[in-house]
């Protein structure tokens, strides 16, 4: 027991802080192919998440979507309404382990909806699992934007 505390609190300080840096750099590309899936433009989006069937989608048009074929779909019709504008993380809050990891945010800035301009200010948690080195999402999810909501 003694041996696993000092093991536990003299593991590298620079791991934790590491993989919290990774974590954050898959946010910004989520945000980033996030704005380009409101251009029409799925590749980015398709590439940062993973690709397996416990993967799940909750987002501002509302529904759950559970595997990635699901989620591709949903994001597929999004990236058809070309939105345009522009999301940007808010008031961020990463928690990283050694293979998963949260991000808990506000995602503020707009779109177009139905012809108008629409100011969006959602709340949002991301959740990400490391795969072969690399932090990819496994799940998202958001405020609905009624605008959005699928009736």
């Amino acid at each position: 027991m003694l041996c696993a505390a000092f093991l536990l609190s003299n593991s590298p300080a620079g791991a934790a802080e590491e993989n919290t840096a990774a974590v954050r750099a898959a946010s910004n590309q989520f945000y980033t192919a996030l704005n380009r899936l409101f251009t029409g433009d799925m590749a980015p989006m398709e590439a940062l998440w993973s690709h397996r069937k416990d993967v799940t989608y909750m987002g501002p048009g509302g529904g759950f979507r559970v595997g990635w074929d699901a989620v591709r779909k949903n994001l597929a019709s999004q990236a058809a309404m070309k939105l345009g504008g522009s999301i940007k993380p808010a008031q961020v809050k990463i928690t990283a382990g050694r293979d998963l990891a949260t991000v808990s945010n506000m995602e503020v800035g707009s779109n177009v909806i139905g012809g108008k301009k629409t100011i969006v200010s959602l709340r949002a948690t991301s959740i990400y699992r490391k795969e072969n080195g690399q932090w990819k999402m496994i799940g998202h999810h958001t405020d609905l934007i009624p605008a959005m909501e699928k009736k």
